[in-house]
């Protein structure tokens, strides 16, 4: 089978004829990935026009055409979504958006999005998704249980069950009640030796059914993503375990009885979790790149929580760090004392609601910012408030403002120091600082410029600066779990 794959950017428009070509489809092909791909959540269409060619963010005017298949030309396909995607034949890999540069084949930076994708899921302890979608529109997830079983394969191994035997002079434990019941004692000063030893051996069946079965899934599995040419993009090294074929241990009903009997006498958690993909897998009896319309995905529609996610691991978000375990140059001012055991975002009061015949109470959400760090930079307490924004903002000289956050981020932005204003007098906190954290293709941090509010910076509150950050340079620090040197931003 031939193997169609291509790179599109997320958040990009298309043509229906440039979707043709990059995956090589017919007018009928074409439109099914289209119907399909919308029915998942993972395409939109919008109006055609020239303005909408050249944006590179969908706003709040970007209304979706509902009808899965406009005739070509009146509306643009949008890739809202970031990470792989098999339909058929077909693989997507479909980039972030902030990578603008024409790229044909960005394997470099997309293995490090993928890397992020796999930390960022393991950190929300995410169900596997063995299916997509919902009623009609449900299919098997084949990629992401790849993906499932050679993590576990690396990390745990091969499924074995283990066999206990009994023998005579050989290594392992010694079996004092059997040896001394069984075996003959010569006496020497008053001392029994034996002169054999019954000992217990555990010893790994080779031949075990589930163990050669498992073995030759994950062969399976390896030949699948090669011939996907997905093997290099997962950086996940391919093995060859087994010679043997599904069909050598049975027809699908059988295969599956006895994975069903293993499953009621297996309690370990991982086993069990292993056991049941396998006869999610069998069961399915469907491959990756099979002649259909089914749909693999590996990835998310909301690459902005990612974005969120690695910016507060990379500058030590102390919003969920108590009072009492803040490293400041001053101790913990006493009027917060008695809050030391609660969290930095605690402070930001709740909104209060009271009726005529009802007392006051708290409302059960409040402002929350994305992070907010206290690093000390030469000496002096800093207090920074950062908002991560998944924006590809444009903002030059004799262009248009495009691509920026909203009025709405603006002005909470301001109320987030507000919020903390008494925390940041009572420690004696000189410099404080807002700014929006938005991802570059670059390789070197981008002063871009400020958003600021003059009725809210009339009260003294900062105005907020815009950096962009290189997001290879954030992601190295994510991956690897280390700290980003907070003076690189110059604030």
């Amino acid at each position: 089978m031939k193997i169609f794959s291509g790179y599109v950017r997320e958040q990009k428009r298309y043509t229906k004829n440039e979707l043709k070509h990059i995956f090589s489809f017919d007018e009928v092909g074409v439109e099914k990935l289209i119907k399909s791909l919308k029915a998942y959540g993972v395409l939109k269409s919008v109006k055609n026009s020239n303005a909408q060619l050249e944006m590179s963010d969908l706003t709040d005017e970007d209304i979706e055409i509902t009808n899965e298949t406009a005739v070509s030309g009146d509306c643009l396909y949008v890739f809202t979504y970031v990470g792989v995607i098999t339909f058929g034949s077909r693989v997507i890999k479909v980039y972030p958006k902030y990578l603008l540069s024409k790229r044909e084949d960005p394997v470099k930076e997309m293995k490090q999005v993928i890397k992020v994708l796999e930390r960022y899921s393991n950190s929300e302890e995410q169900i596997i998704n063995i299916f997509n979608g919902d009623g009609d529109n449900r299919s098997f997830n084949i990629l992401a249980v790849i993906l499932f079983f050679f993590k576990d394969y690396h990390e745990y191994g091969i499924y074995t069950n283990n066999e206990d035997i009994v023998e005579v002079n050989g290594e392992g434990e010694i079996l004092w009640g059997k040896t001394i019941d069984e075996s003959f004692a010569m006496i020497e000063d008053n001392r029994p030796y034996y002169m054999e030893l019954y000992i217990r051996k555990t010893v790994v069946d080779d031949m075990d059914y589930f163990k050669r079965l498992h073995e030759c899934v994950i062969t399976e599995c390896s030949r699948q993503l090669r011939d996907a040419q997905l093997d290099t993009l997962f950086d996940i090294d391919t093995v060859e375990l087994s010679e043997e074929s599904l069909s050598d241990f049975g027809d699908k009903d059988y295969i599956l009885e006895r994975l069903h009997k293993e499953l009621n006498i297996q309690f370990n958690t991982r086993r069990q979790i292993l056991l049941k993909t396998i006869y999610t897998y069998i069961s399915q009896d469907k491959r990756m790149l099979e002649e259909n319309d089914g749909i693999s995905m590996f990835g998310t529609t909301a690459y902005h929580a990612v974005w969120e996610k690695v910016c507060a691991a990379v500058f030590d978000n102390k919003l969920n760090t108590t009072l009492g375990q803040l490293k400041m140059s001053v101790p913990l001012a006493e009027e917060f004392r008695s809050k030391s055991k609660e969290p930095l975002i605690n402070i930001i009061e709740k909104p209060k609601w009271k009726g005529n015949a009802m007392e006051e109470q708290d409302a059960a959400d409040t402002l929350i910012p994305d992070l907010v760090s206290i690093p000390q930079i030469d000496g002096t307490d800093y207090f920074l408030i950062f908002d991560a924004k998944y924006y590809n903002i444009q903002l030059e000289k004799g262009k248009s403002l495009r691509n920026n956050p909203g009025v709405g981020d603006v002005t909470k932005q301001y109320l987030y120091q507000l919020a903390y204003r008494n925390f940041i007098k009572a420690h004696n906190i000189a410099v404080v600082k807002n700014c929006f954290l938005m991802p570059t293709e670059k390789d070197e941090i981008i002063k871009k410029g400020t958003a600021r509010m003059p009725m809210l910076e009339a009260l003294g509150l900062e105005n907020i600066q815009i950096r962009l950050i290189p997001a290879s340079l954030m992601y190295e620090h994510y991956l690897t779990q280390k700290k980003i040197d907070i003076g690189l931003l110059e604030l």
